[in-house]
């Protein structure tokens, strides 16, 4: 088989599309690329999603953190803590057997039983008490000075916070935030090895890394490949991120412009 057959038959093999036995023997360098290539579909639809939602999730619990009501305050307070306090593979881990017992009584439930729908939420969840926090620390150090303008212009309310605190906080946060998207995609390789199953073996990359591993014995092909896509995904998120964070500094001199600087996490 030609590695163009190879890619015909498993570049989309994780997501249902395609030849459905996986290799056996005789394990080519294409197909170690092609179908753990297959698996980061996964890993770029759960990392791309939480992202994306969980954003919106992090500024209401960071102000909520800093909101003077504790009605507000505690449930954004506890919330961060749960999710930051306890092991990303437990909150997997938990969340399915949780969602397996319910949805029995509630069908509402059954959707979440599939790592699509049901990870995604964990993720979700975790990235946002993680971001929450890093906005949170933000909108503390927002200078005085700022507000103080913003009040000597007349602006109040709604209209101060989207035009000077709100901006100000994603200033100062974006070097924090973008290092927790890289955190994120790389917490994705978590999901198939916890309590969420691979249908059909339609894993993420680390599945099938795993998979060409065990059946060669041999780690020092599948694991480097894998490294390097998750390696490549992280120099797009830099990219990207570093021209959000050059829009968000554009009005600063460019000795005053923050460098996003990539701080390595030895434990989530």
């Amino acid at each position: 088989m030609s590695c163009r057959d190879t890619i015909i038959d498993y570049g989309l093999r994780s997501i249902g599309i395609g030849e459905r036995i996986l290799p056996q023997t005789d394990f080519t360098l294409c197909q170690h690329f092609t179908l753990i290539g297959s698996g980061m579909i996964w890993n770029v639809y759960f990392g791309f999603l939480a992202l994306c939602t969980g954003f919106f999730l992090a500024n209401a619990v960071a102000l909520g953190k800093a909101a003077a009501n504790p009605l507000i305050r505690k449930p954004a307070q506890w919330f961060i803590f749960i999710f930051r306090g306890s092991p990303l593979f437990i909150q997997f881990f938990f969340a399915y057997f949780l969602f397996a017992s319910l949805k029995g009584s509630y069908p509402i439930f059954t959707p979440l039983t599939s790592a699509w729908a049901g990870a995604l939420l964990v993720l979700f969840l975790n990235t946002a008490a993680y971001s929450g926090e890093i906005f949170y620390g933000a909108l503390q150090s927002i200078p005085k000075g700022d507000i103080e303008a913003a009040d000597a212009y007349g602006l109040s309310g709604w209209s101060r916070f989207r035009r000077v605190i709100w901006p100000t906080m994603l200033r100062l946060a974006w070097p924090g935030y973008t290092n927790e998207a890289i955190f994120l995609f790389h917490a994705t390789t978590l999901v198939y090895f916890s309590g969420f199953p691979a249908v059909q073996q339609r894993g993420d990359a680390l599945y099938y890394a795993k998979y060409f591993a065990d059946k060669t014995f041999n780690p020092f092909i599948p694991y480097p490949i894998l490294a390097g896509y998750f390696i490549l995904i992280t120099l797009i998120i830099i990219g990207l991120f570093g021209l959000i964070n050059r829009h968000l500094n554009r009005h600063l001199p460019q000795h005053q412009r923050k460098k996003l600087k990539i701080k390595p996490q030895v434990i989530r």
